[in-house]
């Protein structure tokens, strides 16, 4: 029998305690101990994107990290970048753009995209392309995500030189 390892992570701002075996992966500890979600268990080989959060500020795949890995980490999942009430932009923008279709990559497509912009804040379709090629969508053909993301791209800028 193994013994689970008690561990801290900070998600979406919160402070939480779980108690995670060493083997367990850092999707199914969110999902199940924290009943977050919206990064979803697609291929569990870090092909398909859907699991993709923000650790620490990168765009990770939590199918490939133990949740032991994550211990003392500040993660975002897509529960925390945006609520129904006060949509991030990029939620806006696919939503505007038709950025989605099924649904299942969406998280993992906008966390993804969030942390792109961080990286790249004024991208080409090029970049965005090359940008995004770890995340896989079965449905949209990938046009009009990228219109969504050049659209979000657009007015975090506009935002920001208003600002100054």
């Amino acid at each position: 029998m193994t013994s689970k390892v008690a561990m801290k992570l900070n998600v979406n701002g919160e402070a939480h305690e779980i108690l995670a075996e060493p083997r367990e992966l850092l999707i199914h500890a969110l999902r199940e101990q924290l009943d977050l979600t919206g990064p979803h268990v697609g291929c569990e080989t870090s092909h398909c994107g859907a699991c993709t959060i923000i650790m620490n500020g990168m765009s990770v795949k939590s199918c490939t990290l133990f949740a032991v890995q994550a211990q003392g980490a500040e993660i975002t999942t897509i529960e925390g970048i945006g609520n129904p009430d006060d949509l991030h932009v990029l939620q806006e923008k696919f939503s505007e753009h038709h950025g989605l279709q099924c649904g299942f990559c969406t998280p993992g497509m906008i966390t993804r995209a969030a942390v792109f912009l961080e990286e790249n804040p004024d991208p080409t379709e090029e970049e965005i392309r090359f940008g995004m090629a770890g995340n896989i969508c079965r449905c949209t053909g990938y046009q009009n995500i990228v219109k969504s993301i050049l659209a979000a791209a657009a007015d975090i800028q506009a935002a920001k030189e208003a600002a100054q």
